[in-house]
């Protein structure tokens, strides 16, 4: 169980991409109660497969957000447990090109955990 409340519940989401969106509205919108809730640590321990994989790709855009607005970094965060083996692209639209791409020009938080989302896609229009 992942134990944080917020991320409990966008993880119950039925649909990934909306789960991405809300925890995008909690970051984009610096939501002081869900920021604070990252602070209480997660044991990784007791998650399941599933879960581990959710918190991977959750924890790329945490991550990189956090960073973003230069807000600490909770320890959890940055557990070597939360990354991928394979690179996981997040859009399953891409060709090879971006791809490729993507493997080369995304920020740090994405490539500890070899997660990539366009950084383009994840602002608001």
């Amino acid at each position: 169980m992942i134990g944080n409340e917020y991320l409990q519940e966008l993880y119950k989401f039925s649909d990934r991409d909306t789960s991405i969106n809300q925890l995008l509205e909690f970051l984009r919108g610096n939501d002081k109660e869900f920021i604070d809730s990252l602070a209480t640590s997660i044991d990784l321990d007791h998650c399941t497969k599933e879960e581990l994989a959710y918190l991977t790709i959750v924890t790329a855009l945490i991550d990189y957000n956090l960073q973003i607005n230069n807000l600490p970094i909770p320890l959890w965060i940055r557990d070597s447990r939360l990354n991928f083996v394979k690179p996981f692209f997040y859009s399953s639209r891409l060709n090879d090109f971006e791809k490729v791409r993507l493997l080369y020009t995304s920020p740090a938080p994405f490539k500890a955990r070899n997660v990539y989302f366009d950084v383009a896609g994840l602002h608001r229009v």
